[in-house]
């Protein structure tokens, strides 16, 4: 239980707003984009600045109370999940675009921020920055930052560490370190902010950012490609890395029943299920012209060399859309429930004989498991997702 004063304490730091608890705590969803799971907590405290959180953490700390931060709620390893001893703090409340520069390319923004709206923000002023993920109407600047978030772009921009210049952090104790560096050459003493980038929440709350923000590109191609074996999608990623001349963007790939998963309910699915691999390829340029005809030429090439099996390339932003739908609507998994989701980082020539044995391992223990594999080839990163059966326990091993 709670302290029975740290409430009133509370309250009296963020107004009566910025307190939820009882019924109305116990109606939120705990669960990744929004799956059905109550909230166990004690109580959720929604700060408004940073002042206030620096308040609201010096109180708990006072008086040793767990304290575990909520940003967009778009993690899938319950990094999130607290018990009813203990309070969540989130950032909901702390979501203002404060600025930005065109000229330094720079936007300062609160941790509670969208990617999304960072993402737009950018646009607005013709410029880009980088990260995306299939979360990005959810998940927070400060949650990308205190989990080092890579995305769909690592393989050209580097994971969310490349584009953070500064930050401003609240420590348990109350204490706030700000470092809001807008400075793309900073070479003057410890970069303290990158002990908090990464750090999942165990050094402080991270409450602002200065972000690095990239000319806007000029040309977007997007194409879907199936393959024929894994090593065909290795030299598959190495010749469009080499030949779009470093404007590759995203390479998704996509092991073949979790593509026909997806592709099920489309009634034109992008390319015919029922291959080995699918592979989703980005470039991002700056001449439509030049690059569009390039990346067909290219595409064409490894067509007839065999490396491809089919090619559809987006013409539209919705045909683009589409494309990327079948990688990122991944709320279609909880159909399977329960559904553990596992991220795996390895060499991709590790990659193939990894996903075989794990496979054969649970084929063994749950002959009905399902088992999907989809990543980011280029920076060897994998999801997998797994269901071993029905909730019940029916599928346990004897």
């Amino acid at each position: 239980m709670l302290d029975a004063g740290l409430e009133r304490h509370l309250r009296a730091i963020v107004g009566p707003n910025g307190i939820v608890g009882g019924e109305d705590l116990r109606s939120r969803s705990a669960g990744v984009w929004g799956r059905p799971r109550t909230i166990a907590a004690g109580l959720l405290v929604r700060p408004a600045d940073t002042g206030e959180v620096a308040a609201v953490l010096a109180e708990c700390n006072r008086r040793c109370q767990p304290v575990v931060t909520h940003g967009g709620l778009t993690g899938t390893v319950d990094g999130a999940w607290a018990e009813p001893h203990e309070l969540v703090l989130s950032l909901e409340r702390m979501q203002a675009i404060e600025e930005l520069d065109p000229d330094g390319r720079t936007l300062l923004v609160q941790g509670g921020a969208t990617l999304q709206s960072v993402q737009e923000a950018a646009e607005e002023a013709g410029l880009m920055f980088p990260l995306d993920l299939g979360g990005r109407g959810s998940a927070t600047l400060g949650g990308n930052a205190a989990t080092n978030a890579g995305g769909n772009r690592v393989l050209r921009y580097g994971m969310v560490r490349q584009s953070i210049l500064g930050l401003e952090a609240v420590l348990a104790d109350g204490r706030v370190l700000s470092s809001l560096n807008s400075l793309l050459k900073n070479n003057a003493g410890y970069d303290l902010k990158q002990l908090f980038i990464g750090s999942e929440g165990t050094l402080g709350v991270i409450t602002r950012l200065v972000l690095r923000l990239l000319p806007a590109p000029a040309s977007q191609q997007t194409a879907l490609l199936s393959a024929p074996d894994f090593a065909s999608v290795v030299r598959l990623l190495g010749r469009l890395d080499r030949d779009l001349g470093g404007q590759l963007s995203a390479f998704e790939l996509l092991w073949g029943n979790f593509y026909d998963f997806m592709a099920e309910p489309l009634s034109t699915p992008p390319l015919p299920r029922g291959q080995p691999f699918y592979v989703l390829a980005e470039s991002l340029g700056a001449d439509p012209e030049y690059d569009q005809a390039r990346f067909e030429q290219v595409l064409s090439d490894c067509l007839d060399e065999r490396l491809v099996i089919d090619a559809v390339i987006a013409k539209s932003e919705q045909e683009r859309r589409n494309i990327w739908a079948v990688r990122d609507d991944v709320v279609r998994l909880w159909e399977l429930e329960p559904m553990f989701l596992f991220d795996v980082s390895l060499p991709i020539r590790a990659m193939q004989d990894y996903v075989s044995e794990l496979e054969q391992a649970l084929r063994e223990r749950w002959p009905d498991a399902v088992f999907f594999v989809f990543g980011h080839l280029g920076d060897g990163n994998l999801h997998l997702s797994i269901s071993a059966g029905p909730a019940d326990g029916s599928a346990r091993p004897a």
